[in-house]
């Protein structure tokens, strides 16, 4: 069964999450996918929502490869599964990891200007994008979060993965939440009437609107 939207995903996900909601939760969205989804997660559960940026890394010559991710802080995630298969070394997964750094540096001044991070020490995280396939944002992205110390991380998305979701369990997040984990995902499109590209007003839209209805985390 298909989303219409990433909206209408962010609300059914919002069900299977209402779980946490004793644990006052911080939503850190993923952009761009993963921010409507995360609206609709921290308005109906009323928590805060920011977003934390992770890149993928695809190989230089194939981009839509990714062999990694890295994330705010440093964070970086190389899969060498990938890196073998191109023959890239890890040296050169890095210098591409230092290039789409500057993108990344804009996208956080971008969206959240002077605002830092949350302070989710000793909270439960809700990371959500709008899907999970081969989990390399994902795991950037997670260990991005572990360096602040929150107490419980936990992985949200409409569709996951089934494979990729148990592979994250455990080794990168404490669970998986997921309305959809299909044995075989395809892309993450496919399950969307409506996956048009976020953009960046979007994004800064629906945060605006967050913060507005006093869903800003304190820093």
């Amino acid at each position: 069964m298909r989303f219409r939207d990433r909206n209408e995903a962010g609300r059914q996900l919002a069900e299977r999450l209402r779980k946490v909601l004793d644990e006052t939760p911080v939503v850190l969205a993923l952009p761009r996918g993963g921010v409507p989804v995360g609206y609709e997660v921290a308005t109906a559960l009323e928590a805060p929502l920011e977003v934390l940026v992770a890149r993928k890394l695809g190989v230089p010559w194939r981009p839509e490869l990714g062999m990694g991710a890295i994330a705010e802080g440093g964070a970086l995630y190389l899969n060498t599964e990938v890196l073998a298969y191109a023959d890239l070394t890890n040296e050169e997964a890095l210098e591409v990891a230092r290039q789409e750094s500057r993108e990344l540096g804009r996208r956080v001044r971008l969206y959240r200007g002077e605002r830092p991070l949350p302070d989710v020490k000793g909270r439960t995280v809700l990371l959500v994008d709008d899907g999970l396939a081969t989990g390399g944002t994902a795991r950037a992205a997670a260990r991005a979060v572990r360096v602040l110390g929150p107490r419980r991380l936990v992985l949200a998305v409409p569709v996951a993965a089934a494979r990729t979701a148990k592979a994250l369990l455990g080794e990168e997040v404490d669970e998986v939440v997921a309305v959809q984990e299909p044995p075989m995902l395809g892309s993450v499109g496919v399950w969307y009437e409506d996956f048009h590209q976020v953009d960046d007003e979007e994004v800064l839209a629906l945060l605006m609107r967050a913060h507005h209805l006093g869903a800003s985390p304190s820093p």
